[in-house]
């Protein structure tokens, strides 16, 4: 019964989640300075070369407000825009890319995202506990003390830092790696898929580096502190080998608020795509989030957030959900 109340609960919060941020979703372009008709109505007045007449001015904005969802009061628009959202997922046309639907632009630029950012999430969290553990299991050795510097000397960096750095040295200076990708259009093959693998390992890394800086240092500490409790002795006492008793008594025990913290993260790993894909010119959702910001693209920013609210609290009902399985507490209602 305490199971069933906990998978209830993670879901209505879930879908406030979902909710509220579809409210901000569709307020927050609102207070943003200029009017995207007005940039559209004097794109075709800078392409004609002349200036229209007040009555196909008012005509083309009439037509424009009726496709964008932008007529009518503020009520009425967001009634519409989460009618369209929830019921169709259907976001119209983009501004900048007419008449080119939103949903089709963001399906096409949603797998690099997505396989970018739960690749390194995944990298990220294991090595940088794997290695925390290891150096708070081993803390008193000089190796372990290497290992804590790693991730002392990488958790402060800026991301913007480490990501111009790592470019510098990998793409300009070395040469490794493109300076900006390139990715061939038409069918997914094998070829295309290598040539994607090489072109995304550059953001790859930076996002890895700058993630497990956190996850070592907290689950150094953990180590440290679990490995002195008396069930660990105990075990140390009855001849449970090191191995053992690392992986399954101190890192066991030690994971749980780490996965806690996996959790409360995934708040930002969009923050991160963002940056990322801006310095590396990666053609994912969060360039898109920048493009239609900068065009004043209403229809594919409310797109592009929404997606990353939905991929976000979705990862972290996901997790919710099997977080019974690293804690028995909830698991037998306790």
């Amino acid at each position: 019964m305490k199971l069933a109340q906990y998978v209830l609960q993670r879901f209505a919060t879930y879908l406030a989640v979902l909710f509220i941020g579809l409210t901000i979703t569709f307020f927050l372009p609102r207070f943003m300075p200029g009017d995207p008709i007005n940039n559209y109505i004097s794109q075709i007045q800078a392409r004609a070369g002349q200036t229209l007449s007040p009555e196909a001015v008012e005509q083309i904005r009439n037509s424009l407000a009726e496709l964008y969802g932008l007529k009518g009061n503020l009520f009425t628009q967001y009634v519409g825009f989460l009618n369209r959202v929830i019921l169709h997922f259907d976001f119209g046309p983009s501004f900048t890319n007419y008449p080119e639907k939103v949903s089709t632009i963001l399906l096409r630029a949603l797998p690099y995202t997505v396989g970018l950012l739960l690749t390194t999430t995944a990298l990220s969290w294991i090595i940088g506990n794997l290695i925390g553990l290891v150096a708070g299991y081993y803390n008193k050795r000089a190796g372990a003390t290497v290992l804590e510097l790693l991730g002392i000397v990488l958790y402060p960096i800026p991301y913007y830092i480490l990501a111009i750095s790592v470019l510098i040295v990998l793409a300009f200076w070395l040469q490794i790696f493109p300076i900006s990708p390139t990715f061939l259009p038409g069918e997914f093959t094998w070829e295309k898929f290598k040539q994607i693998l090489y072109n995304s390992i550059l953001p790859a890394l930076t996002l890895v580096l700058a993630g497990f800086g956190w996850n070592i240092l907290s689950m150094k500490s953990l180590a440290v502190s679990t490995k002195e409790e008396p069930f660990v002795q105990f075990a140390r006492l009855k001849g449970v080998p090191n191995w053992n008793r690392m992986t399954g008594y101190v890192f066991r025990n030690a994971l749980l608020p780490q996965v806690t913290a996996l959790i409360l993260s995934l708040g930002t790993i969009f923050n991160g795509a963002l940056l990322t894909e801006m310095i590396f010119s990666y053609p994912g959702v969060g360039l898109l989030m920048r493009t239609a910001a900068g065009a004043g693209d209403y229809n594919l920013l409310y797109g592009s957030i929404t997606l990353s609210i939905i991929a976000v609290a979705t990862a972290a009902f996901i997790l919710d959900l099997i977080y019974p399985l690293f804690d028995p507490r909830i698991r037998l209602g306790r």
